[in-house]
């Protein structure tokens, strides 16, 4: 009786543990982490068909054909993927050391057109006063200063007052969008709200070419300011310090660290790689400026550099996939065969992005199912 009654409760006990339990990887090689984000968007991409299927009756490898044509159909199209990635990527690296640290900077897109409007300040101002090398410099220099300012007047508001960061630097957008178009009335008086490209006849200003590519000078400052951020981030200690705060800012005190001064200063080397990206928009791409000159790519970023988990690295295939979409999708609008607008590209972007960050879910925590116990008694 004891050993027929030590089953029944070992029976009943086992029939009320869960069927599965969650729990969080202590760690996870990369390239398994790279096998679950690949496998979410093949599943991505097999929904979306199904959807495609579904809405519009086209067969699906016609949609995908029309997104890879619109990435890779000319060499036109495949620069300016690359550097649509290098301009997103760029911005992922400049919210990324904030992040890091727990102050959530919201306000790329502003930093970054503040950069913009200094740079193209120095071109309308000082024109064929200097020799174009000197005035590229003088716009460097300039977009780094104003991006700065720009990120730094928060940063000093919240190490010295702890004020919210993330409603601040959104403010700070509006100002900026606001600026610029206040700016360009003053440049161009008429009213149009249309800056044409500054010095388009001396070129004063204007990066060169670089083996034959206009986007190739932007594309190499970008991978570099990438092995720079994680070198920086990962073994310096200064990114020792930021990881600290991140985790704990009293932790961080006790050890010694001045929080204060490791706030102010990483938010402004964040601002100081959003003002790069800026001088690199005006000086590399468009040689003007307006309100949309960022592109909502300080927004993207965040997604960007959320995902890759604030590593520098796996940024670079996060900006590629997006800015692939992106493309993707305004040339399903202008592919006359296919008569689609972006609505469906936006589907898909979104389906995509949807499995990417459910994959994050795998990637952190494990499903351990439950296991039956050798003493478990089958009922007959």
């Amino acid at each position: 009786m004891n050993k027929v009654a030590k089953a029944a409760k070992s029976h009943e006990h086992i029939a009320r543990d869960p069927l599965f339990h969650v729990t969080k990887r202590d760690d996870i090689a990369w390239w398994k982490s790279i096998l679950f984000r690949l496998a979410a968007v093949l599943l991505a991409l097999a929904v979306s068909a199904l959807f495609i299927i579904l809405l519009t009756g086209v067969n699906p490898l016609r949609i995908f054909k029309a997104m890879y044509d619109g990435n890779f159909g000319s060499s036109r199209k495949m620069w300016n993927l690359f550097q649509n990635s290098a301009m997103l990527l760029g911005i992922s690296l400049a919210v990324t050391p904030a992040f890091k640290m727990r102050f959530w900077n919201i306000g790329a897109e502003g930093q970054v057109l503040i950069g913009c409007l200094a740079s193209v300040a120095c071109m309308f101002y000082i024109k064929d006063s200097l020799p174009s090398w000197a005035l590229i410099l003088v716009m460097l220099a300039a977009s780094i200063v104003a991006s700065m300012i720009w990120a730094g007047i928060p940063g000093i508001f919240k190490a010295a007052w702890n004020t919210n960061e993330t409603l601040f630097t959104l403010m700070m957008n509006y100002v900026a969008i606001q600026l610029v178009n206040y700016m360009i009335l003053v440049w161009v008086p008429n009213g149009s709200m249309n800056l044409p490209s500054l010095n388009s006849r001396s070129k004063a200003g204007w990066l060169p070419s670089f083996l034959g590519q206009k986007y190739m000078i932007n594309i190499l400052i970008v991978l570099a300011l990438t092995l720079f951020v994680y070198i920086y981030l990962k073994y310096s200690k200064h990114g020792y310090e930021i990881s600290v705060v991140g985790e704990s800012e009293n932790t961080a005190r006790y050890v010694g660290i001045n929080v204060k001064k490791v706030i102010i200063r990483t938010v402004l080397f964040s601002g100081a790689l959003c003002g790069i990206i800026g001088w690199l928009l005006v000086a590399g791409k468009n040689h003007m400026i307006n309100a949309t000159s960022v592109g909502g790519d300080g927004f993207t970023a965040i997604m960007v550099s959320w995902l890759a988990k604030f590593n520098p690295l796996y940024m670079i295939l996060n900006a590629v996939l997006i800015c692939f979409l992106q493309g993707g999708t305004s040339n399903l609008a202008s592919d006359p065969s296919l008569k689609l607008d972006t609505s469906l590209g936006d589907i898909i972007t979104g389906i995509v992005i949807l499995f990417i960050i459910g994959s994050e879910f795998f990637v952190r925590y494990k499903i351990n199912f439950r296991k039956h116990s050798k003493e478990e008694v089958q009922p007959k």
